[in-house]
């Protein structure tokens, strides 16, 4: 192992370093907000791949341009029929949820 490696750390690392061990109050927050952000990027990467604009996304579910956007660069609490909504009126998709304990 070389000198640069040595000082890597992994990711949970970093994680562990910035916003605390899994279960406090500051590293549960983090991971919600990231949950958020993700939401949003899935849906800009999907848009993107029906060839999309956010006006047009927007048309299709019923709500404006601006929410969508506020949606995609997580400014913005999704309601989660709005998130269905926005899968299956306006991308055609499914919404498939998982439940970790």
């Amino acid at each position: 192992m070389s000198k640069r490696n040595k000082n890597l750390t992994s990711f949970d690392d970093h994680l562990d370093q910035q916003y605390g061990k899994k279960g406090t109050p500051t590293r549960e927050k983090f991971e919600q907000e990231f949950e958020a952000f993700k939401i949003g990027v899935l849906i800009q990467e999907a848009r993107k791949r029906r060839k999309l604009t956010q006006e047009d996304l927007a048309l299709r579910v019923g709500t404006t341009k601006n929410y969508i956007s506020r949606i995609e660069n997580d400014a913005s609490d999704i309601r989660l029929s709005t998130l269905m909504r926005i899968i299956s009126d306006g991308l055609g998709g499914h919404l498939t949820l998982t439940l970790d304990l």
